[in-house]
């Protein structure tokens, strides 16, 4: 047992004694090499079976890290760069004055897309780039940021057909899950879905604050938002097989701590992992920089993005105002609903995920995983 995971097991192991966990895992990963292996818990409780470092889980959001490298690999390998127009590669896209869009507005959620007029199904992909094709933006393109929590999954997957010439998850388990091992699905097999861990709501009231506020406002940007594409709003809808057996590159992904450690581990060592370069430097480096810091106008607080993924926002003097990701300006991530969470320390080479099934309340990162992530650089240093 190495250093760090004598660090953290006690904490992992309070997760369920006194945070309410039922069953989880977390992974670290330092210069391509993982040094913290903990799982624990079970399944359900109707069905203990127990968790162990190959359990997979759903992952909410915490899809869109392995989902933007994808896009990013693609258009650093077609030489496209990211602030070229998405119309230059998708013409229609250009319509209702979107023309001048960037693959990094998209990636950076500040093209003005969170929601669509008349949301189709989520199961509909045609039906949702239609629209999105149709959609003027709710604000104008550049003039600030705000998540785009479905409809991002839709842009991101369009390119990645456009440039690749496939799926974005078919485009994933050939291009990066393969090569690298990974236990990672946007789009599951049949034959895996008895190893998927159902999700559990939770069962806590959230705190209320600005961001719940405006999402039960009927209409506002954040309400249409979480609602567009329509359907799949409940825990038990995404424990079905239709959910996930279907590839929702922004919110469906399905894997291992240890998968989306050995990810993020390879991310914060410049895209390569045991002498292989899964992506180049410069497309992995994208990641780390950010391109998005301020009043996010759906989450209604402050964040930050770089291509794709979250970071820390940071004051005018250029502080962090927020630790998720731990101290490095530099580190990069994506939680996930309920309480999933994995991010690359690149000034580290740390790759850090947890990946849960007992869900709580709150966009961020809960206990569960702030304690371990703090645990985590206290014993580091």
């Amino acid at each position: 047992m190495s250093d760090l995971q004598s660090a953290l097991a006690p904490i992992f192991e309070e997760n369920f004694a006194v945070r309410g966990e039922l069953g989880a895992a977390v992974s670290v990963w330092r210069e391509g090499r993982e040094i913290v292996n903990l799982a624990g818990g079970i399944w359900d409780r109707q069905q203990p079976v127990a968790w162990n470092a190959g359990t997979l889980a759903l992952i909410y959001s915490g899809t869109k890290g392995p989902a933007a490298a994808c896009v990013l690999k693609c258009l650093w390998d077609a030489g496209i760069p990211l602030d070229a127009p998405v119309a230059s590669v998708w013409p229609r896209f250009g319509d209702s004055g979107k023309e001048g869009v960037t693959f990094a507005d998209v990636l950076a959620h500040r093209a003005g897309l969170p929601a669509v007029d008349d949301p189709p199904n989520v199961f509909d992909y045609a039906g949702v780039i239609r629209r999105l094709e149709k959609q003027a933006p709710l604000w104008p393109p550049g003039d600030g940021h705000g998540y785009h929590p479905r409809t991002c999954g839709y842009l991101w997957d369009e390119v990645v057909r456009r440039v690749a010439g496939m799926p974005l998850g078919h485009y994933w388990r050939r291009s990066i899950a393969e090569p690298l091992g990974l236990d990672f699905w946007m789009g599951l097999p049949t034959e895996r879905l008895k190893d998927v861990a159902p999700l559990h709501g939770s069962r806590k009231l959230p705190e209320e604050d600005a961001f719940l506020r405006a999402y039960a406002e009927q209409g506002s940007i954040t309400n249409r938002a979480f609602g567009c594409p329509y359907g799949l709003f409940s825990v038990s809808s995404m424990n079905t097989a239709a959910a996930r057996m279907a590839s929702f590159p922004a919110f469906g992904g399905i894997g291992s701590a240890r998968a989306l450690g050995k990810f993020y581990g390879m991310l914060a060592c410049g895209g390569t992992q045991d002498g292989l370069e899964v992506m180049a430097p410069e497309a992995a480096a994208a990641m780390s920089r950010r391109l998005t810091n301020g009043f996010d106008r759906v989450l209604r607080m402050e964040t930050a993005f770089s291509a794709g993924v979250m970071q820390d926002p940071v004051t005018a003097e250029g502080r962090k105002s927020r630790f998720t990701f731990g101290p490095s300006l530099r580190a990069f991530g994506q939680p996930g609903a309920g309480g999933s969470f994995a991010f690359a320390d690149p000034d580290r080479g740390i790759g850090f995920a947890y990946v849960m099934n007992q869900m709580e309340p709150g966009v961020l990162p809960n206990a569960k995983c702030t304690l371990l992530v703090q645990r985590m650089y206290e014993a580091l240093a």
